[in-house]
């Protein structure tokens, strides 16, 4: 099977988990540090195009689990940890992470968060190195060992 052809399957496995445990993903915590990492995700390579940002805009709204919050209020945060990244992205990512680390209180919740950075870093069919790097990061904020994700 061609990579391409494993980052669909994989980003495809990750969503079909997620929606197994919509209903145990509502938390104020969870909504925060999903936000942080799709917005980490999109700026991996340390620049958004505006047709990334709506890309994962798009994403971020149509996302089954996602839409146990309203969506004005997800753009708006996922804008907000976007601005901080391209603002300065070392200082950025630093504030992002804390964010997504948020999330290690409830371990199904900090597994969620890592699965919806490989479902948006696998969007496009390439999770990139980049993209690869940050997910990883954030498993290490979550202290989740990446080896799980095959990060």
């Amino acid at each position: 099977m061609a990579l391409w052809d494993r980052i669909k399957e994989s980003a495809s496995q990750m969503q079909t988990q997620l929606e197994a445990k919509k209903n145990d993903l509502k938390s104020g915590a969870f909504r925060d540090a999903s936000m942080a990492m799709c917005a980490l995700v999109a700026a991996a390579d340390g620049t958004v195009d505006p047709s990334e940002r709506q890309r994962v805009a798009q994403l971020i709204a149509t996302n089954e689990v996602l839409q146990n919050f309203p969506a004005d209020d997800l753009r708006r945060r996922f804008e907000q940890n976007l601005d901080k990244l391209t603002a300065d992205f070392a200082f950025g990512k630093v504030s992002v992470l804390q964010e997504i680390a948020k999330a290690k209180k409830k371990p199904a919740e900090a597994r969620a968060v890592i699965q919806i950075g490989i479902v948006i870093g696998g969007a496009d069919g390439d999770f990139d190195k980049d993209e690869q790097a940050v997910v990883r990061e954030a498993c290490y904020a979550l202290d989740l060992p990446p080896h799980e994700f095959d990060l």
